[in-house]
């Protein structure tokens, strides 16, 4: 679950450290406080993209980072991905810290225990670790295609809808080796030794996908390898080493200043950023320090790259292309010389491409089972839900329209169905279900495709827009009831959802310095009558609305 998340110079926070807890943790707060700033934090360290545009103004940086506490099979699957992708575990695997840095150029870094991670790998991780249902997911209700995603994530189908595809192409694949087979030219035995001889040049050079990129970076690093060593070591000396360097510099003047900012506050921003650029500069040092010991002087080495180069550049200049195209013209080059010895053989072929559809028709017809089952469950658990969010006598179905070829997804198109009233025949959710009603739809499947997940933290950012009064309870009660089995945080705008909290955060926001900054703070019991009361009552709070404020958080 997610312990801690720690927020410096982002947007309109300045400083704000939040531990968190186990259950049901409502953030409430007025429009514009800052509720779901704290979210899109969280998404950059989960692995969306950065700009410079998020940095609070005046400062040239903003730091997120979230701590995670680990446990059971989340934690072995973690520390299995982690020793995979060369991370240190710490805390004996217990603990995973994911930390982001965005500086004013739109830059920015991430790091997955204290180890540089790339975006797509912060993401990758955060997928185990958070599922985000956004304010405007019922969108995605709309498309096809996400409620086929739907369907099978529910189920838990991945692995079959993977190997489906998989069958798929492989039987595309065939298909095309006989098409080509069946079109051969003509001049078949002059076409077949001149694609002979090229054929046997590129497997003899043997180029790999995205291989002249590599060589190139490898070939400047090892070309100037005597120049980043001295470079590198005369930074880390600056840094670290000789007299009077960077390190020693900042630590006299954070002396300076700790014992400054006793005799006066003011001085505390300016403390905390030496501070920080103490940290930074040991971290850059450490990271130089690493560098060197990879990076060696290897002039076989240097040699061996600069004789592929050559090759390589030499290749694509006879083929007529790219460096980067030679893979794929290799590859192209071996599918045309083997149509033309296959063409010869057109029975192996067609046999190939028969077995190779049934293997696909097999695999997809056990998805089509599976989906027509877990399409009845859905449409069930949505149905009921229905019946509790004012929509009494509604109905949800899921059609699966039968495709006329079968395609990577499987035999099936997924529709929703929707009849907002009984006797009313579902039709398409989106031509029938107005706003209101897509969005409690879609909070019910979400709530509903949640029970079942195995992503330990869940977090509901205003799903419950377009809802209120029972219904809204009802919803309140739902995210609490899931809160005993995952950490559930949800902002909202509902007082009869922050009533069924287990935890209350209020988000805030004023003004300092001409500045607007955001905090948050944990309420009390008589803080949340203050909270739930003013969600109730709007600006003029009265006795009544605080009774009733009492009697939510009663019950």
């Amino acid at each position: 679950m997610l312990r801690s998340l720690n927020i410096r110079d982002f947007v309109i926070v300045d400083t704000l450290d939040i531990d968190l807890e186990s259950g049901f943790t409502v953030l409430t707060g007025e429009t514009g406080a800052g509720k779901s700033i704290l979210l899109d934090a969280l998404a950059l360290v989960l692995g969306e993209r950065a700009d410079a545009s998020q940095i609070r103004e005046g400062k040239n940086k903003a730091e997120i980072s979230a701590i995670f506490a680990l446990q059971g099979q989340l934690q072995t699957n973690i520390n299995q991905w982690l020793d995979e992708q060369g991370f240190s575990n710490e805390d004996d695997g217990a603990t995973l810290i994911l930390k982001r840095v965005i500086d004013t150029s739109g830059r920015s870094r991430a790091f997955i225990n204290g180890g540089t991670a790339t975006l797509n790998q912060s993401k990758e991780l955060g997928s185990l670790l958070v599922d985000i249902h956004g304010q405007h997911a019922h969108q995605l209700l709309l498309k096809s295609g996400a409620q086929r995603d739907l369907l099978d994530n529910q189920a838990q189908l991945q692995d079959q809808v993977t190997q489906v595809k998989q069958l798929h192409q492989l039987w595309q694949s065939a298909k095309k080796q006989l098409e080509l087979a069946m079109h051969a030219g003509e001049n078949l035995q002059k076409e077949q030794e001149r694609l002979s001889w090229q054929l046997e040049e590129l497997d003899a050079l043997a180029p790999q996908a995205g291989e002249w990129a590599e060589v190139e970076i490898e070939h400047s690093r090892l070309a100037n390898a005597a120049r980043l060593i001295e470079g590198s070591q005369n930074a880390i000396n600056l840094l670290q080493e000789q007299d009077g360097h960077a390190e020693e510099l900042l630590s006299r003047a954070f002396s300076e200043i700790e014992d400054l900012a006793k005799l006066d506050s003011n001085l505390d921003d300016a403390k905390i950023a030496i501070e920080t650029a103490q940290i930074q500069l040991s971290e850059a040092a450490h990271s130089l320090n690493r560098y060197l010991q990879k990076i060696d002087v290897d002039p076989a080495r240097l040699k061996e790259v600069e004789e592929r180069l050559k090759d390589l550049h030499s290749a694509s200049k006879k083929f007529k292309c790219t460096p980067e195209d030679l893979p794929q013209v290799w590859e192209d080059i071996r599918e045309k010389v083997t149509a033309i010895k296959d063409s010869q053989d057109l029975a192996a072929l067609e046999k190939n491409l028969q077995v190779t559809q049934a293997n696909y028709l097999k695999e997809a017809k056990l998805l089509s089972q599976a989906r027509k089952k877990a399409a009845k469950i859905l449409e069930k658990s949505v149905t009921d839900a229905m019946q509790d969010l004012s929509m009494a006598g509604g109905l949800f179905s899921i059609q699966l329209d039968e495709l006329s070829e079968g395609g990577p997804h499987g035999l099936e198109q997924v529709e929703f169905l929707v009849a907002g009233h009984p006797g009313v025949t579902p039709k398409p959710l989106a031509k029938v279900a107005s706003g209101g009603e897509l969005a409690r739809i879609s909070l019910a499947i979400s709530v509903i495709t949640s029970e079942a997940s195995q992503i330990p933290t869940l977090i509901f950012d205003e799903v419950d827009s377009g809802i209120g009064g029972a219904v809204a309870e009802t919803v309140g009660k739902r995210l609490k009831e899931l809160g005993q089995a995952h950490q559930v945080l949800c902002v909202t705008h509902l007082a009869q959802v922050a009533a069924q909290g287990h935890q209350h955060w209020k988000v805030s926001k004023h003004s300092e310095a001409n500045t607007t900054i955001s905090q948050i703070t944990s309420l009390n019991r008589q803080e949340r009558v203050e909270e739930v009361a003013r969600m109730l009552g709007g600006t003029e709070i009265t006795e009544t609305t605080r009774r009733h404020a009492r009697e939510l958080l009663g019950a």
